[in-house]
């Protein structure tokens, strides 16, 4: 149980409008770690230093998967339920505001369809791998404590923030060789990110591109060795804000997927996903707010993914 006291240092750890612009910003952070194109609105918000915050989330998915013939797979569909939770915290860097990402889900989900031309269906739950994030907001976003901030906030009409990150996706989720649907990839992903975020008013825009790049998986089924291009991705996003917390966002997206090999034999299997988002963020009160969002991606290819996942997250700070 929390003492008193720590009860008002934490009450007075930041004002009443700092509190309420966090929340604007944070309540879209929770991105689920399920494809490239996750749309995550405000990744390049000002945050003060010092503080921490988490997140919980629910997303709901189901998805129609045109998979690559040399997997044996085909007119796969999916029905998957994640349950994430995130952890973020701000510091200085260099005279530079810095924030770590620490994401980690759980899936629980059954994939029907054909497997060497005879229908079948799996079911699978664990944990996925683990995504981390360290971002440096380059241009702009001077770091502040939460007092300093309220009044920066509140003096910026106009702001721009250009920001770069790295995102690493950890080989800790489940993953067996020998089989061919897995909760994890058994691989590292290094993702550098460049982002610019422009606000005037009440209206923010914001514009992400993303490399992916993917270690070798040694382990892929029974013992192959699987390889896979670069991934390109961008994603735009266009927010208003009706007051401190309470905001909406669209999202547009696209990622081509390089091509794979396995065992030095390429596989003709580049993928092209579109999507789009839209979020709804409210805040409950001065430490906790709720968001709910709808994605949707569809394939510009035969191979690929579409998919429609509605989801809803919940953040507080300390």
């Amino acid at each position: 149980m929390l003492t008193e006291a720590l009860k008002k240092k934490i009450v007075q750890l930041l004002s009443n409008t700092s509190r309420l612009i966090i929340f604007s910003i944070l309540l879209k952070s929770l991105a689920l770690p399920c494809f490239a194109l996750d749309f995550t609105p405000r990744q390049w918000s000002h945050l003060p230093v010092g503080l921490n915050f988490a997140g919980v989330a629910y997303a709901d998915t189901e998805a129609d998967i045109a998979v690559n013939p040399v997997t044996m797979l085909e007119d796969v569909e999916m029905e998957l339920e994640t349950w994430a939770g995130k952890y973020i915290r701000t510091f200085e860097l260099l005279d530079k505001s810095v924030r770590i990402d620490l994401t980690q889900a759980y899936i629980q989900g059954e994939w029907t369809g054909l497997l060497e031309g005879v229908p079948a269906s799996v079911y699978r739950s664990g944990f996925s791998d683990t995504f981390v994030r360290f971002g440096v907001n380059l241009y702009g976003a001077p770091p502040l404590s939460a007092k300093e901030f309220a009044a920066y906030k509140s003096s910026k009409e106009i702001d721009t923030v250009v920001g770069a990150a790295l995102v690493v996706r950890l080989p800790t989720g489940q993953y067996k060789d020998d089989k061919l649907i897995n909760l994890g990839k058994n691989r590292f992903t290094f993702r550098p990110q460049l982002g610019v975020s422009h606000t005037r008013g009440k209206w923010t825009t914001e514009v992400t591109g993303e490399v992916a790049f993917h270690t070798d998986n040694d382990d892929f089924f029974n013992g192959q060795t699987l390889e896979q291009d670069p991934t390109y991705i961008i994603h735009a996003h266009l927010i208003h804000t009706f007051r401190p917390g309470l905001w909406v966002s669209s999202s547009i997206g696209y990622d081509y997927v390089g091509e794979n090999s396995i065992d030095g034999v390429d596989s003709d299997n580049e993928k092209e996903n579109f999507g789009w988002a839209l979020n709804f963020a409210y805040p409950i009160n001065r430490q906790s707010g709720f968001n709910v969002a709808y994605l949707a991606t569809r394939r510009q290819q035969t191979i690929g993914l579409d998919s429609d996942t509605l989801s809803a997250s919940l953040s507080f700070s300390w």
